[in-house]
């Protein structure tokens, strides 16, 4: 399939033929789904910790004698149900990371980016080429490619222009196309790639890495053996 290429200016350009695998596939909902739990829950540090009854300070002692007194059975001040007491059944430092299979990470990044341009949510750029960081001239050009809400923006290697340039604008952020994740896709209305970045995903997502079988060596297309 083709895109539109645009320049820094809004100027339409001629357009560029893309990786059909990595840019109008069906998406996979399931797979998008998981991966964008997989990786909030990746991000969850996992350090809430409460106090159990053993462990909080203080006597271990009854707070008054079994029988006797006409009151209810008390155990000591560390109880649950007493105020300052330990917690029943409170959290405790654990893991939350969730595995993901290669192939399915690669499919869903695969499945969010069909789906913006499939949304008409992919604008490709020339390139994004500043002299200087400058946060004014950032927003000028996306203004000029019409974004007008939240937008992720993404270079083919690390930028800091770009990056410098985008960082006090609300809502927008700025990857290398190596980091390009479902979260941050998702997270945002808008996908500005430059045509570099467009390259390297197909690189890294498309071809073999697409989950396309490469023949074995010495066979043929039919199945037969090279002679």
């Amino acid at each position: 399939m083709k895109l539109r290429v645009y320049s820094a200016q809004g100027a339409k350009l001629k357009p560029i033929t893309v990786d059909d695998q990595v840019f109008a596939i069906e998406p996979n909902l399931a797979v998008v789904h998981q991966a964008f739990v997989a990786q909030q829950a990746n991000q969850r540090a996992g350090s809430a910790s409460a106090k159990t009854r053993s462990e909080v300070r203080g006597s271990t002692a009854k707070v008054r004698v079994q029988k006797g007194t006409g009151r209810a059975r008390a155990g000591p001040a560390s109880a649950p149900q007493r105020r300052g007491g330990g917690a029943a059944f409170g959290p405790k430092p654990r893991s939350y990371r969730q595995a993901l299979p290669k192939r399915m990470k690669r499919l869903a990044i695969r499945s969010v980016l069909s789906g913006k341009v499939a949304d008409d949510r992919l604008v490709v750029v020339k390139e994004l080429a500043l002299e200087k960081p400058r946060t004014k001239e950032m927003v000028s050009v996306l203004s000029n490619l019409g974004i007008e809400r939240s937008a992720l923006i993404v270079t083919g290697e690390p930028d800091r222009s770009v990056q410098v340039s985008a960082r006090n604008i609300p809502k927008t952020k700025v990857l290398p196309a190596a980091y390009l994740n479902v979260l941050d896709m998702i997270s945002h209305r808008n996908l500005v790639m430059t045509v570099a970045a467009v390259r390297r995903c197909e690189a890294l997502w498309g071809g073999d890495r697409a989950g396309q079988r490469r023949p074995r060596a010495g066979v043929a297309a039919g199945g037969q053996e090279a002679s």
